[in-house]
C-alpha cells in the first residue's frame, strides 16, 4: 500500500493558490512576499481562497521579513493576525518565534498556541536558525505543535536530509517533520528515501511574464533589484507532476 504522502504548496498569491488546487495539492501555506521568505497574507486573500477554493489552507503568521525575534509591537500584530485568520476560516496556523540566543521562544509560543486553538500549528523554518535542533524539536513537541517545517538546517532539504531523517526518528510520531526548501520533482524520491517523511513543502514556481503591453523602462519598485514584468508563480503542471510522484512513494 502506498503511503499517504501530503504535498503542501507555499502559495504567495491568489493565482498560486488556484494553481495549487488545480494541480492536486492537498494543502497550501498561504502567504505574501514569497520572494522575501513569506509574510502574513491579507485578510482579503484568506477570505477569497477559503470562499472559492476547496483546499486545506494554513496561514503564515510572520509580521515582517528578517529574523524571528520579535518586538512587543510585532508580537501584538501577530496575535491580531491569528484572530483574523481564524475569523476568515483558516484551517491552520504556520508561525515561529526565537529568543535572541537561538532557542525557541516557548513563553510567547505558548500564548500563540492558546490563541490558535483549536487550529493546528506548524512551527516554520525559524527552526532552521536554532542553535540546537534536538533541543528545539523537543521544545516544539512540548508546545503541542502539529509539525515542524525544516530544511534540516541547510540551504535546502536535500542537503539537510540526514538531519531531517534523524529528526523523524527522534520525533517517533509525536510530531510530523515536514521537509521544505528546494524540493522538486527531481529530488522528492531521493529525499523520501533518506528521510521517510510523509509531508513535503514546496512552492513549485515558474517565472510568468506580465500581461502588460506598455512597459515603462528605467524604473523598478522596491530596492530596484526586481523585475516588475515577471513574477514567480506556482505552476499547476509542476504541482501535478510532484503529486503524481508523491502518490507512488512507499510502493514496493
Amino acid at each position: 500500500m502506498p503511503l499517504n504522502v501530503v504535498i503542501e504548496i507555499c502559495a504567495g498569491s491568489v493565482e498560486s493558490a488556484i494553481a495549487a488546487k488545480k494541480g492536486g495539492a492537498q494543502r497550501i501555506e498561504l502567504c505574501s512576499a514569497l520572494s522575501e521568505g513569506g509574510i502574513t497574507p491579507s485578510q482579503a486573500m484568506i477570505e477569497y481562497v477559503k470562499r472559492n477554493l476547496k483546499i486545506e489552507t494554513f496561514v503564515l503568521i510572520r509580521p515582517r521579513t528578517g529574523d524571528f525575534s520579535y518586538s512587543r509591537a510585532e508580537f501584538e500584530v501577530m496575535k491580531s493576525d491569528i484572530f483574523s485568520a481564524k475569523a476568515k476560516g483558516a484551517d491552520g496556523i504556520i508561525t515561529g518565534m526565537l529568543n535572541t540566543d537561538g532557542t525557541i521562544d516557548t513563553c510567547r509560543m505558548k500564548e500563540i498556541m492558546d490563541l490558535a486553538r483549536p487550529l493546528p500549528v506548524t512551527f516554520h523554518r525559524a527552526f532552521d536558525l536554532t542553535r540546537d535542533p534536538d533541543k528545539a524539536s523537543e521544545d516544539i513537541i512540548k508546545l503541542g505543535c502539529k509539525r515542524i517545517l525544516t530544511s534540516g538546517q541547510a540551504q535546502n532539504a536535500l542537503l539537510g536530509a540526514d538531519l531531517i531523517a534523524r529528526l523523524v526518528k527522534i520525533a517517533d510520531n509525536r510530531i510530523s517533520i515536514m521537509p521544505g526548501g528546494g524540493i522538486n520533482a527531481g529530488n522528492l524520491q531521493h529525499i523520501f528515501d533518506i528521510t521517510g517523511a510523509t509531508e513535503y513543502h514546496l512552492s513549485a514556481t515558474t517565472l510568468v511574464g506580465s500581461r502588460m503591453i506598455f512597459r515603462k523602462e528605467g524604473i523598478s519598485m522596491g530596492n530596484g533589484s526586481g523585475n516588475e514584468y515577471e513574477m514567480a508563480q506556482t505552476d499547476q503542471n509542476l504541482v501535478s507532476e510532484i503529486c503524481q510522484i508523491a502518490s507512488k512513494l512507499g510502493i514496493g
